[in-house]
Order: C-alpha cells, then structure tokens, then sequence
C-alpha cells in the first residue's frame, strides 16, 4: 500500500480519531467538575491530572461502542498516531511546571498543550478540522485563560470539545 492508500484507509477505519475527541468532551466535562469544586489549587490540579489518565481507557471504551479497535495493527499508521499521542507526554512535563510555579494556570496551560498536540492529526488524517481546532483550543484557552479562572476554561474547551465532534462527524460524512 502507499502512503496515500494507508493515509485514507485509517481515515476510515479509525474515523479520524473520533473515539478520542468523543472521549476529549468527557474528559474535560470531569475537569470543569473538578475545576468548580471548593478545594485547594493543588488539589484541584492533581485531580486533573487523575482525569486525563482516562484518556486512552474511555477511547478504548467508545471505540469498542463505535465498532472502531482504536489499537489496530492493520494499518501501521496506528503507531504513528498513537506517537503523536505520546508526544504530547513530553508537553506535558510544562504542565507540570505550571502546577508548582504558577498552580491557578495549570488547567489554562493544559487547554493550551492538548489543543496544540492535535496539529500532526490534521495531516495523518487530512483534516481541516484538526488543523482548526489545533490552533484555534490554544489561542482561546491562552485568551480565556488570563482573564478567567480555571472552570471557565475548562467550560469553554468542553463546548468547544462537543462543537469539534459535530464537525469532525461532518467531515467523515463528507468521504463517504
């Protein structure tokens, strides 16, 4: 298979990563929960945290809902997605500079990387709306972010989490 015939057949058979950002509304749905608690800020942060380790678990869960094997080895594009994923865990140790240095930060900072790791996805799976969001989740949660607190943000990315999943389903209807 070439490029462009493995680049199409994980479009489809992944549906563009669509059980991740599906379970990216639940996630951030528990982070403005936890973000709207009356607790310490160090607290609240390590619960954030405790919500993102949800990630791939949740996913596994809505692909098998779905019928999509987000693990799938037919395609070895999977592993390139699956690095993009992991890469964001690299950004992440920013967060948790954050979470010491300046702690009421942390979730707009987290928005700000989980936004920005989406980039590569636009290219794997020829989205515009990858691209979009890429940039678009970085620059309002910077935004929001120095104005609002933490719960505003997390608020916003869970909206503008549900507005990428319409989109994103749009754009498959598109391929078909």
């Amino acid at each position: 298979m070439s490029l462009e015939e493995l680049r199409n057949d994980i479009i489809i058979s992944q549906k563009k990563g669509l059980p991740f950002i599906i379970t990216a509304v639940i996630i951030w749905l528990m982070i403005s929960i936890v973000a709207s608690l009356n607790i310490n800020i160090m607290t609240k942060n390590i619960l954030v945290f405790v919500c993102s380790c949800l990630l791939v678990p949740t996913a596994w869960l809505v692909g098998k809902k779905l019928k999509i094997d987000i693990f799938s080895k037919d395609n070895p594009l999977t592993n390139l997605g699956m690095l993009f994923t992991m890469n964001q865990m690299l950004y992440i140790l920013i967060v948790m500079w954050v979470f010491n240095a300046i702690p009421e930060k942390m979730i707009m900072v987290y928005a700000m990387v989980f936004g920005a790791h989406m980039l590569p996805y636009s290219w794997l799976y020829k989205s515009h709306v990858y691209r979009n969001f890429a940039v678009i989740i970085p620059v309002i949660a910077l935004i929001l972010g120095n104005i609002f607190n933490g719960f505003i943000v997390a608020l916003t990315l869970t909206v503008i989490e549900i507005i990428f999943v319409v989109t994103l389903i749009k754009e498959m209807k598109r391929i078909k």
